[in-house]
């Protein structure tokens, strides 16, 4: 047995799937007059027990009510994120008809028939493509369960972060994970679309690039002073309203692979939002609808208190992790001709700050 000092790290793809049994897929509209999508998450066979918080002043959710300790189903099925904002929960309909046809569900008694529970949250991103009325639909939700697979998750502007912006930046969809000295793996899948920022003004730095596990965001470093000034000049430029509230939500999903009950990821969910706090600033306006929903697969051992605490303090930095990670993977759009938005990537203002 070796003597060194276990050093938690990543696991293989740093992404949600590094929690065994989960498929991440997503559905982009990115086509002309479209800047939306869905990001599904697909619980193991026999579904996953879960929790939610949620934290914003105007969220958009599904079956979240169910989530309560006290209520009666304990296991949930998928996860289905999504832009479009209240309209776009139209995709999860999508992913509970393909749940269906494959037999996947809560049993409902010994008739066989089953019922799939299918928990939702969406962000705002309407008319960012110039066309108020494309949202997520129904058809969407099932071209992303269709996508689910447990390749590394894709990240940046893909799936539900598609058409997000983060603190007048592109946001899109980012993920981490972490082994722990238990065994336990720990991830998260965020699609970043915020009132907020999720960079320093001072430096240009994401907020949370600290929190990187060894090397991981050791190619995110610190912008020229001329990118950084460049960058605050085009922000005084914008007009008053481009950053009006409305335009927000950020959304995500914490997993693990131990043993927890309802009540534990309800409790994960709720710490979870402390990485949003790490991450972005400022974070659970009234404009923002943010929600966490905790996913426990129960193929390792439940924790004791501490490791409980260790468990659940490594899922908040996992968000923040996956909020760095959307932030520089996100890439630059303009829409401007079809009367949409402009929205140039972190990554893009400061190309300096990227040693790829």
């Amino acid at each position: 047995m070796s003597d060194a000092p276990f050093v938690v790290a990543p696991g293989p793809t740093n992404s949600l799937v590094d929690v065994a049994g989960l498929r991440v897929g997503h559905c982009t509209r990115d086509e002309p007059g479209w800047l939306t999508g869905v990001t599904v998450v697909l619980a193991p066979d026999g579904g996953a027990v879960a929790g939610v918080d949620v934290r914003g002043g105007g969220p958009g959710t599904r079956e979240t009510d169910l989530l309560d300790p006290r209520n009666l189903v304990d296991r949930v099925d998928a996860v289905v994120l999504g832009g479009g904002s209240a309209l776009g929960l139209a995709a999860a309909d999508g992913v509970a008809d393909a749940l269906l046809d494959d037999g996947i569900g809560w049993p409902m008694g010994e008739s066989g028939h089953v019922v799939p529970i299918v928990p939702s949250a969406i962000l705002f991103d309407l008319g960012r493509a110039g066309t108020w009325g494309h949202r997520p639909r129904a058809e969407d939700g099932r071209a992303a369960y269709a996508d689910a697979s447990a390749a590394a998750v894709a990240q940046g502007c893909v799936g539900a972060g598609t058409g997000a912006a983060v603190g007048g930046f592109k946001g899109g969809i980012g993920s981490a994970s972490v082994v722990l000295e238990s065994g336990t793996t720990v991830a998260a899948l965020v699609a970043v679309n915020a009132v907020g920022s999720a960079v320093d003004p001072a430096t240009g730095l994401p907020y949370a690039v600290g929190l990187g596990l060894g090397d991981e965001l050791a190619h995110v470093g610190r912008p020229g002073a001329a990118e950084l000034e460049s960058s605050r000049a085009r922000a005084e430029a914008l007009p008053a309203n481009a950053g009006r509230p409305g335009l927000a939500t950020t959304v995500g999903v914490i997993a693990t692979d131990a043993t927890l009950t309802k009540a534990q990821c309800q409790k994960m969910s709720g710490i979870g939002h402390d990485g949003y706090a790490r991450a972005l600033k400022p974070v659970h306006t009234l404009f923002d609808g943010d929600t966490l929903f905790t996913l426990a697969t129960g193929a390792q051992p439940a924790p004791d208190p501490v490791e409980q605490t260790l468990l659940m303090e490594a899922g908040a930095d996992c968000v923040a992790r996956a909020i760095v990670h959307a932030l520089v993977e996100a890439t630059s759009v303009d829409r401007t001709a079809d009367g949409g938005v402009a929205l140039r990537s972190w990554s893009d203002a400061f190309p300096s700050a990227l040693a790829r």
